[in-house]
């Protein structure tokens, strides 16, 4: 039986990882703020580290295979660089440099697409192409890309494999997270959409897609974990249909977008957090799609559609609802 130690165990990512890891027999060791937090079942494989990026768990790796690394500062809103990079990096460069004393044969590290290069339906974007803009200048982007380089460049002893998800819809988004998307569109009268799109994947495939990384994932490999290129528009045309809702549907003007974003970098200047900024209100309006194939020929990846990913994450707000 495989040995997993996991960060980032209670969100929406490392809690269907946590599931099908136990389910696939593993024993797993998960550290977290607060054991509370865990959203599935107890099971007798599965051991909780209460802590945080500081804490020295080097002492629970000593009998660890592999490290699942997902734990990540995702918030769109801070305004200074550091705020990311000391969780996306220095965690990560600390949590590396434990590993490789300890022993720990595997680092699956659990990045973002977007520190790859994008594409159209017809170009998709993939492991070797190199970042575009506005991710370029996306902080979080940027602290995951730098994380990613430093793993591949002084990981010796211990193998790492980086997955790079697009964009998960699925159950368990307690925040939520990813699944703020849904609430833009489920439940109203009017859909104001931007003309961009992206890739969109279940949350459940990208676990899989980790404990397939486990088992198969090459050395200093990227592999993407992609499904659906969908604009926004066809994206909330899904939800209206699974939600039997007919809105509205009102693009807004990239012009607009451009508007508020430099309206945001305004209100960041004056060191207020928001969501709005030219970075962000800019990758509402490309296509940010990217292509699946190396991790289906790789690792042997199977994509459920993204109409059952958002038939699943709907269910689980429902049940929240009640």
């Amino acid at each position: 039986m495989k040995k997993v130690f996991v960060t980032g165990a209670t969100g929406l990512l490392g809690t269907h990882v946590m599931i099908k890891l136990l389910k696939d027999g593993y024993f797993v060791t998960a550290l977290v703020r607060k054991k509370s937090d865990y959203l599935d079942k107890k099971n007798e494989n599965l051991k909780f580290v209460e802590g945080d990026r500081s804490t020295d768990v080097s002492s629970y790796l000593r009998e660890i295979d592999v490290i699942v690394h997902i734990a990540a500062e995702t918030r769109q809103n801070l305004i200074h660089y550091e705020e990311y990079r000391t969780v996306n990096y220095d965690f990560t460069v600390n949590l590396l440099t434990q590993a490789e004393l300890s022993g720990v044969k595997k680092f699956i590290f659990i990045s973002s697409a977007n520190t790859l290069g994008y594409g159209s339906r017809e170009d998709s974007g993939h492991e070797e192409k190199p970042q575009q803009y506005p991710f370029t200048v996306s902080l979080y982007a940027q602290s995951k890309l730098e994380a990613e380089n430093y793993l591949l460049k002084n990981a010796q002893n211990t193998e790492v494999v980086i997955l790079n998800p697009t964009f998960m819809i699925g159950a368990f988004d307690n925040k939520p997270s990813s699944g703020k998307i849904i609430f833009w569109a489920w439940k109203k009268k009017w859909i104001f959409y931007p003309k961009g799109g992206k890739n969109f994947v279940h949350a459940e495939d990208v676990a899989d897609g980790v404990v397939k990384a486990i088992q198969k994932g090459k050395n200093r490999e990227k592999y993407v974990l992609a499904n659906d290129d969908l604009s926004y528009k066809e994206f909330f045309t899904k939800i209206n249909k699974i939600t039997h809702q007919n809105p509205m549907m009102i693009p807004i003007p990239n012009i607009l977008l451009n508007v508020l974003g430099r309206l945001g970098d305004g209100m960041r200047r004056f060191k207020i957090k928001t969501n709005l900024s030219s970075v962000n209100m800019k990758a509402l309006q490309v296509f940010n799609y990217y292509s699946n194939q190396k991790s289906k020929d790789e690792l042997g990846m199977h994509y459920q559609s993204t109409d059952k990913a958002i038939a699943d994450a709907i269910e689980y707000f429902e049940k929240k609802e009640t």
